[in-house]
């Protein structure tokens, strides 16, 4: 398992020598793009570095293994989709649009368009791999359901909402949404989050 950046300065490498952040961008980039391609199984590393425009011992020096590397490009990816969240904050929010745009964050898509893809890859390595669907669940699915849920009962508090609400339930309907979506062949078209909380909203104030 990585190391994570609180634990490792930015600019070193493992043994301690200076990294080129170029380098690790363009070896996580095309990490990113090999498992989409090939999945994590039949992905190699010299593929990586020759896509990269590196050499292996180049990707070794930084990574210690296939899954190391595979875990620091999810983490890439973890970061990048919070920073591109709206910053107004959901308190402020008047309660449906909060909702909403708790529903919307749930989307594996959200930041990343090949995310089903994806998730569909580390689900087939379960019995193989189980480290990277266990990262993935304690680092994207999980803090993304619990936020559904966070934002519930803040409005429960406020008594926008029912206060009886199967919290947990409902933030799972809504992850789940949207792998029905993908697989019945509509994901991506229009706005999901908003038919999501158009049909249950009335259930969840009323």
């Amino acid at each position: 398992m990585s190391v994570s950046p609180e634990e490792s300065p930015p600019g070193a490498a493992r043994g301690g020598r200076p990294r080129d952040p170029a380098l690790d961008d363009a070896i996580i980039t095309a990490t990113r793009r090999r498992l989409v391609l090939d999945g994590y199984t039949a992905m190699s590393l010299s593929e990586i570095a020759t896509d990269a425009g590196v050499s292996r011992p180049t990707i070794y020096r930084r990574w210690a293994s296939k899954l190391e590397l595979t875990i620091d490009a999810l983490d890439w990816g973890f970061r990048r989709q919070q920073a591109s969240y709206p910053a107004e904050p959901f308190d402020r929010m008047p309660a449906r649009e909060a909702f909403t745009e708790a529903v919307r964050r749930v989307d594996p898509c959200y930041f990343n368009p090949d995310a089903m893809v994806l998730m569909g890859n580390f689900m087939g390595e379960t019995l193989r791999t189980p480290e990277l669907l266990a990262h993935v669940k304690e680092h994207a699915v999980e803090p993304r359901v619990r936020l559904v849920e966070h934002v519930l009962g803040a409005l429960q508090e406020r008594g926008e909402v029912r206060p009886d609400l199967d919290r947990h339930t409902v933030a799972t309907l809504c992850f789940g949404a949207y792998y029905a979506a993908f697989l019945r062949g509509e994901h991506g078209q229009g706005d999901l989050a908003a038919r999501v909380t158009a049909a249950l909203w009335p259930a969840l104030t009323t």
